[in-house]
């Protein structure tokens, strides 16, 4: 199966379904665990705080809404959204055993069901790209988040530091692939999720889709190891 170039969700919930199951290791393998430190980057940047209210989108196993929970403590909410529900079922046994209560369920990034202005914090991490319309699940998330809140994204994107491009390059239409083949048994699934990333706008085009949305009164972004990733952040306008 082939998808578009505007990503098909029965071909990406499919894609996600056949690598639910790993998913997590393979991730640690790919980014060296830097993926972690990453997400971690994105809570503290967020300015969620103590009681703090968070809606995670495409949450897949759950890490990023967990990292969220760790932080803004019993007295905040947390909730985890993805639209595979094989991705999702993941997420409560690990908020079990870490020993966080989180709310877990399913949602479409595109077709929110929350009021507006529900949450002080809306995420997505490594799931944009991977949205058949992207620009429409950004005002979606800025709908539900509160003015002065702020929309979080992490996604991949393409080194600027010239010494390190041809390396990203190589590791990802390479080496990522076999690496996701290996620990999932699916490295057709990684060779999509390289060719998607590569195609995906980053850091000052990415930027410029945030602004179409008219939802932000300012956005500002970081780069991670170079440009290998980003984190956005678009603080919500006033209606």
């Amino acid at each position: 199966m082939t998808p578009s170039t505007s990503p098909n969700p029965e071909f990406i919930r499919s894609l996600f379904s056949s690598i639910s199951s790993d998913y997590d290791k393979a991730n640690d393998v790919i980014t060296f665990g830097l993926a972690r430190r990453w997400r971690r980057k994105l809570v503290r940047w967020s300015e969620a705080s103590k009681g703090s209210r968070v809606l995670d989108c495409a949450t897949g196993t759950g890490d990023l809404a967990l990292d969220f929970k760790a932080h803004v403590g019993p007295e905040g909410e947390v909730i985890g959204t993805d639209f595979c529900e094989d991705m999702l079922k993941w997420a409560p046994k690990k908020a079990l055993e870490q020993g966080l209560q989180v709310q877990f369920e399913w949602a479409d990034a595109t077709d929110l069901k929350y009021p507006d202005a529900s949450f002080d914090v809306t995420s997505i991490a490594y799931g944009i790209r991977n949205v058949n319309e992207p620009l429409k699940a950004l005002s979606e998330m800025a709908r539900v988040t509160r003015p002065g809140g702020f929309v979080m994204v992490l996604e991949t994107g393409d080194s600027q530091w010239p010494i390190f491009k041809s390396f990203y390059r190589f590791y990802f239409n390479h080496v990522v692939p076999r690496l996701g083949g290996l620990v999932t048994g699916h490295r057709s699934a990684y060779e999509y999720l390289n060719r998607s990333s590569s195609k995906f706008p980053a850091a000052d085009k990415f930027v410029e889709l945030m602004h179409q949305t008219g939802r932000f009164s300012k956005i500002d972004y970081v780069r991670l190891m170079g440009g290998a990733s980003f984190i956005y952040r678009g603080q919500v306008s006033e209606p």
